[in-house]
């Protein structure tokens, strides 16, 4: 099985190149805020409690998400592998994801990082706005924000899998074929 972690920050193109990678490798792509959504419209145990975090404001527990993840783990025993989008964001949240796959005999095979500068990252989320409708796409001090919270609290994840051998930093620009062959070159020796 193949478990990737996807990672980079807003507007690094992890969403466009999850779509390669599902491709050529018939992954399943787990996105913790499409499971939220899903398991909350569901009204399943995990997404009512879940619900009840988010209605006042509060981040979901990772011991909710983590379950989430572990049902469709449980769904899928006989997928490819998943690639994890949007988890872990945080040390502690990736030990409880090793974890979980520990107990499954399936460990996280490598972090593809996407690396981009951030008048790039900018750009694209502003460009990315005219299309997506989001507010908060096309407001240059809000996502000189989203980059910095990125870079202050989520890139230190890096470290953990550098620990494992399991980092790989792609150069996120180019063409999207470019960068998408970069991705899978990587993805093939794992």
């Amino acid at each position: 099985m193949l478990n990737l972690v996807l990672f980079g920050p807003p507007g690094a193109g992890k969403g466009t190149q999850a779509d390669f990678l599902i491709e050529k490798f018939k992954l399943i792509h787990l996105s913790t805020g499409d499971l939220l959504r899903t398991q909350i419209a569901a009204e399943s145990e995990l997404g009512i409690e879940a619900k009840s975090y988010m209605d006042r404001g509060f981040l979901v527990p990772d011991s909710i998400v983590i379950g989430m993840i572990k049902s469709i783990l449980q769904e899928n025993e006989n997928a490819n592998g998943y690639i994890f989008d949007g988890f872990p964001r945080t040390v502690e949240q990736a030990k409880a994801l090793d974890i979980l796959l520990d107990e499954m005999d399936t460990p996280v095979n490598g972090m593809i990082c996407l690396c981009v500068e951030k008048d790039e990252l900018i750009n694209r989320i502003i460009h990315r706005g005219k299309t997506s409708g989001r507010p908060d796409d096309q407001d240059v001090s809000i996502i000189g924000n989203r980059i910095h919270v990125y870079n202050e609290k989520t890139k230190p994840l890096t470290e953990y899998y550098k620990a494992q051998n399991k980092y790989f930093k792609i150069k996120g620009v180019g063409s999207v074929e470019e960068i998408a062959q970069r991705v899978i070159d990587t993805v093939a020796t794992l």
